[in-house]
């Protein structure tokens, strides 16, 4: 009868509803694995450590803290590789095959502070690039599939011995190639080291392991999940045979304003109703990157400021929450989901100890359109659903709800709105549902819409900032602001110089790292206001390479992230053999003036780069050098620090100031 009734409402009948049946009876369905976000991917989390408090423990509470926010079940961070990955780079742990340091980054402070507001949180590590020695000279990570492992393997340890943290899961290499030696490889070695309870995820792009693994029993055995990313909602039958768990292991991508907010709704339920994805994982955890990279405003809420404390708690935010707020891993999804008669669609989870919880969704096409894949056609219309809950579920009397309403131009959008609890009358209730709503219906009394006060305004970059670097305990291994975007730049103390340089901010990579994208062969770093123009960047530089060392200041950077190497602007450089240019592009082919200037490696230099206008002039130890070059290319963007090639090159006492 439920069918019949289901197919009149498909068909508009009036006065016809469609009916859904909620029962546990006959079995479950495939067990929860929670939701989640992924840090890195890279250097999405860049600015966020820089806030001040209270600011940054509020944001931290928005993503993680249990029935506040978020909620968030699952945190995945970059196992950082030296390189490239999106909006920056990430350090490794290992630069070097001698060198090990598990205090580089934010990711462990990330991650332990997840863990401090969620002690259950699920903790996943995946690389998306190698360092460079990893693979010989090659852009390859498996031709010794024991180095890498152990590469791999050091940082789960390290992670335990030095912080504490129990890392559950690990990944092979984003969205790039994977050897299925290297998997079986990597699991054996997990297992020699007691790491048995670490899982591994393969592959992290689209579905194409499994059917590898439906014909290799040890791969099989070898993989625990099968992660996909942006499946568009739907698995293949391979990875349904091969009995795994199957996870939209990276997903949404999508600008957070409501819009976004309607493709993380329907992509939550969706995963599970056409896809039996058990657990759907966000790229990016937060918008904490400067916003003109590529993908800007892509996170689950935005902190893009720490200069001025200005963050915004956005839509995807309290989508999240109508799930993770009433569920929680180990629940199981039950068998009678699918999609509502008039569009949209619904899951429904139990902790089979008599709690329920069911979340409906109904964006329209238009309201939840995310990055990618395209999404095909469809429509949704208002209408009214009846479910009747039947099973254990049959004598429930109340049931709490839970609301948002997210419209494209609505002057107020609902967000996480706690309604009247609901009478269920007969083993039966109704539900008018309009466009573009999410609904929460749970037995669980724990929800809650967590709130801070208004954070400050937002505030540009500082017109006059300057960085001695003089931190002889740095909390972090970067310094405030700077994004890497090739190469990696950390505190350095200087014991060879008793004098004004002790501590400074040093470049460290020596050789090209396994890339995720194709890195620019110079090292850079930026830092400012994109929409700069008129400005005077000062720093003292250290070149440390005799003969072909060299290092560059530059303003009006317009590129970073994944397309760096095209970045144009205005470049400063000197070199270790007495030369200088300026040009135009950070490849340097775009030369606009050169000469020499009797700068030499191994001695502290003060680079001065004004550009006001069209013209540009450069100072030598507050000496004019040239002046009245004619600017030619981008009119603003970033001030910038990098060196000619992966060298060991020193900073200090950088200073920026913009009219």
């Amino acid at each position: 009868m439920a069918a019949l009734v289901l197919l009149l409402a498909v068909l508009g009948i009036p006065g016809i509803q469609a009916q859904y049946n909620l029962s546990d009876e006959g079995g479950l369905g495939r067990e929860f694995d929670g939701i989640g976000a992924v840090s890195g991917g890279g250097a999405t989390s860049r600015l966020l450590v820089n806030y001040p408090e209270p600011y940054r423990s509020q944001i931290l509470d928005y993503l993680f803290k249990p029935n506040f926010g978020a909620s968030l079940h699952i945190f995945k961070v970059e196992i950082g590789g030296d390189a490239q990955t999106t909006d920056g780079t990430e350090p490794s742990h290992m630069h070097y095959p001698d060198d090990q340091n598990y205090f580089r980054g934010y990711e462990w402070w990330l991650m332990k502070e997840a863990k401090k507001r969620n002690p259950n949180i699920t903790l996943i590590g995946l690389p998306w690039a190698y360092p460079g020695w990893i693979g010989n000279g090659k852009n390859w990570p498996y031709d010794n599939p024991d180095v890498t492992a152990y590469y791999v393997v050091s940082w789960i340890i390290g992670a335990k011995q030095y912080h504490d943290l129990d890392i559950d899961y690990i990944g092979i290499w984003n969205e790039r190639a994977f050897d299925t030696k290297y998997i079986k490889v990597l699991r054996h070695t997990l297992d020699r080291l007691g790491l048995e309870n670490v899982g591994i995820i393969a592959a992290d792009g689209q579905w194409e392991i499994a059917k590898y693994m439906v014909v290799d029993p040890y791969l099989n055995e070898a993989v625990q999940v099968i992660g996909a990313h942006y499946p568009g909602t739907y698995t293949v039958k391979s990875a349904i045979d091969t009995g795994k768990k199957l996870w939209a292991s990276e997903d949404y991508s999508t600008y957070n304003d409501e819009v976004g907010g309607g493709c993380w709704a329907r992509i939550l339920n969706q995963n599970y109703v056409n896809g039996n994805m058990t657990s759907t994982i966000s790229w990016n955890l937060i918008a904490s990157y400067y916003e003109q990279l590529p993908f800007g405003l892509e996170g689950l809420m935005t902190a893009k400021e720490p200069w001025s404390g200005n963050y915004i708690v956005s839509p995807p935010i309290w989508v999240t929450a109508h799930t993770t707020q009433f569920t929680q891993p180990g629940w199981y999804y039950l068998r009678t989901v699918g999609h509502l008669g008039k569009g949209g669609s619904y899951v429904a989870l139990t902790d089979r100890q008599g709690n329920l919880t069911l979340i409906i969704e109904t964006m329209a096409h238009n309201n939840s359109i995310c990055i990618r894949p395209p999404l095909p056609p469809f429509k949704v219309s208002a209408q009214n659903a009846t479910f009747y809950l039947e099973g254990s579920f049959h004598n429930l009397k109340t049931l709490q709800v839970w609301y948002s309403k997210l419209q494209v131009n609505a002057t107020k959008p609902v967000l996480f709105k706690q309604l009247s609890p609901l009478k269920v009358s007969n083993g039966a209730f109704t539900l008018e549902l309009g466009i573009n709503e999410v609904y929460t219906v749970t037995t669980l009394l724990t929800g809650q819409k967590g709130t801070y006060p208004q954070p400050p305004n937002s505030q540009p970059f500082p017109l006059k900032y300057k960085d001695d670097f003089n931190v002889r305990n740095p909390p972090f291994s970067e310094a405030p602001y700077f994004a890497d975007q090739s190469g990696v730049f950390e505190y350095f103390t200087n014991t060879s110089d008793p004098g004004d340089h002790v501590f400074t901010f040093r470049q460290v990579l020596t050789q090209r790292p396994i890339t995720w994208v194709t890195d620019a062969d110079q090292s850079i770093s930026v830092i400012g206001d994109f929409m700069w123009s008129n400005v005077t960047v000062t720093c003292d530089i250290y070149i440390e390479t005799p003969e072909t060392g060299g290092v560059f200041v530059a303003a009006r950077v317009d590129q970073g992230g994944s397309p760096t190497r095209l970045a144009k602007g205005i470049f400063f450089w000197v070199f270790a053999d007495g030369t200088y240019k300026v040009t135009g592009d950070l490849c340097g082919h775009i030369v606009l003036h050169k000469g020499l200037s009797g700068v030499r490696a191994r001695r502290w230099h003060t680079l001065t780069l004004k550009v006001d206008g069209f013209y540009a002039s450069g100072l030598l130890n507050g000496n004019l050098l040239w002046k009245d070059v004619i600017t030619i290319g981008p009119m603003h963007g970033w001030a910038a620090i990098g060196t000619s090639s992966f060298e060991f090159a020193q900073f200090d006492n950088f200073m920026i100031e913009a009219q």
